[in-house]
Order: C-alpha cells, then sequence, then structure tokens
C-alpha cells in the first residue's frame, strides 16, 4: 500500500512539473518534420497547439494527427514574414482559447542557391539568397516573437505576464561549417537573439516571462536531406563526416526533441531562461580525437 501512494504521489508530482494541461502553444514551422513533431509532443503534453506553416493543407493534417490521438489543436495558416498574417493566426488563437502561453518558433531552413558550393566560392555566393535566408530564419522568429509574447506579456485575463518562448538554433550557430554560410549567420542571430530578449522581457515584464533555445544536431528534414543521404539511403560524404563526428553514430529522431522542449515549457524550468539546449547526440562537444 505504501508503495501505491509512493508510486501516485510520484505521478502526481511529475504532472505538477512537467504538465502543460490548460495551456495554449504555437508552432510556426509546425509544418515540417521537426516541427510538426513538437507540434504533436506539446499536444501529447497536454497544451493546446496552434499549428502555424505556410501550407494550410500540412498544417491541416498535423491538427489531425493531434486530434485522432485525444490532443486539440488549429491550424493557422500564415508565413512568418508576414505580420498580418501573423496577427491574424494571434486573433483566432486568443478568439478561440483566451490565452497564449507557449511560442515555439520553428520555422527556419536553408535554401540550395544560398549554399557555397564545394566548386564554388565565397566570391561566387548570391546575397539576394543569402538575404532570403537571414529573413526567413532571424527576422521571422524576431516578428513571431514581437506579436505572440505581446499576448503573454499583456494577457487579457488580467494574469501577471507569463509565457515560455522556444528558438530553434542549429549546431551551424556555434560551429564553422562549409557551404551554409547564411543558414549558420541567421542561426548565430538566433541564439544572440534569444539571450538578448531573455534579458528584455524578464526585466521589463517579470520572471513569468522566458525564452530559451534548443540547438538540434543532425537530423534529417526536407532543407538538408540531400546534403546528407543518397537516394539509395546510404550516406553521402557529408553525410560521413556527420555521423563521424556524432558521439551517438546516428542522426536525431525529431521525436528526441519532445521532452527538452516540454521540460523548457514546464513549471520545472521557471527558473531557466536565456539558456541554448543542445540535443546533438555528443556533437557539440566532440573534439574530433
Amino acid at each position: 500500500m505504501r508503495y501505491v501512494e509512493w508510486a501516485m504521489t510520484s505521478a502526481e508530482l511529475v504532472g505538477r512539473l512537467f504538465g502543460l494541461e490548460g495551456q495554449v502553444a504555437v508552432v510556426t514551422g509546425g509544418t515540417g518534420v521537426l516541427g510538426g513533431a513538437m507540434a504533436r509532443g506539446l499536444a501529447q503534453a497536454g497544451a493546446r497547439v496552434g499549428v502555424l506553416g505556410r501550407r494550410e493543407a500540412n498544417a491541416r493534417q498535423v491538427v489531425a494527427d493531434i486530434e485522432s490521438a485525444g490532443g486539440e489543436a488549429v491550424p493557422l495558416a500564415a508565413d512568418v514574414l508576414e505580420s498580418r498574417q501573423l496577427l491574424e493566426a494571434r486573433r483566432v488563437t486568443l478568439e478561440r482559447w483566451g490565452r497564449l502561453d507557449i511560442l515555439v518558433n520553428a520555422a527556419g531552413g536553408n535554401r540550395a542557391d544560398a549554399l557555397v558550393a564545394d566548386d564554388a566560392t565565397f566570391f561566387d555566393a548570391s546575397l539576394d539568397a543569402f538575404d532570403r535566408v537571414l529573413e526567413l530564419n532571424l527576422r521571422g522568429t524576431v516578428l513571431a516573437s514581437q506579436i505572440f509574447a505581446e499576448a503573454m506579456a499583456r494577457r487579457s485575463d488580467g494574469d501577471a505576464p507569463r509565457g515560455s518562448i522556444v528558438n530553434i538554433s542549429s549546431m551551424a550557430a556555434r560551429h564553422a561549417m562549409t557551404r551554409v554560410m547564411a543558414y549558420s549567420i541567421a542561426k548565430g542571430g538566433v541564439d544572440n537573439f534569444t539571450i538578448w530578449l531573455a534579458l528584455e522581457l524578464a526585466r521589463k515584464y517579470g520572471p513569468g516571462m522566458r525564452v530559451n533555445a534548443i540547438a538540434p544536431g543532425f537530423f534529417l528534414g526536407e532543407q538538408n536531406r540531400a546534403l546528407l543521404v543518397n537516394p539509395d539511403g546510404s550516406l553521402t560524404a557529408r553525410g560521413e563526416k556527420v555521423i563521424g563526428h556524432t558521439p551517438a553514430g546516428r542522426f536525431g529522431d525529431a521525436h528526441e526533441l519532445i521532452g527538452t522542449l516540454i521540460w523548457l515549457c514546464s513549471p520545472a524550468a521557471a527558473f531557466v531562461t536565456g539558456v541554448i539546449v543542445p540535443v546533438d547526440g555528443g556533437f557539440s562537444v566532440y573534439s574530433g580525437v
């Protein structure tokens, strides 16, 4: 009997620390491989989720997945570079659920024309493509934060400012990598913005406003698959280098981001702000020796 009581108490403690029941989240880039997994994970933890992406049909599919698993979600068709669309997405979210507690800035990616190819040089790089990558990854993160975090800081329910913003960084932000100049610079900017906004919001709105980031290692997605894996499933030369520098010896699975995300959004991380958490199989700490 004592063991049962202890087990129930432990379960209650875990729920109190990590449960997201009653909270409302918006995930930008929620139609992508990583963003979609994170949207589903937040819903599994009890949050109601706005799945935001440019492709409405894809957003509706993620919503259908969440609803079929017993969760609650709504598709939000919007481009993170269009303020009017983001404002409309915020309006829909607040009209439906009356609050906003979590923002995950997962919208981002690279472009083929922004890569510095092995047979090209820095002097050949397209600055037009460079600008587009910076806009999507950095400006899109800043603009979405500006619009959605306002609903956290200026809550219509009269509660004290409260909310968790989780940005998505990259290993490319902290390690020099060939080819991905624009993406590396953009994600470096996301890291700096994360710590800047953490200080700004906490100082002006109190400790309930928190900003952190997750820095994924190498996960296969739409943007990088061709760089890392051949059509037959074998590794490219670049993919072999990545795996060789990852102590875990494999690529990550999208669901392996969920635990860190839930922690950063939960009461368990109430005293955590301004940190960038690597989820990378050891890539960031391996010297290669």
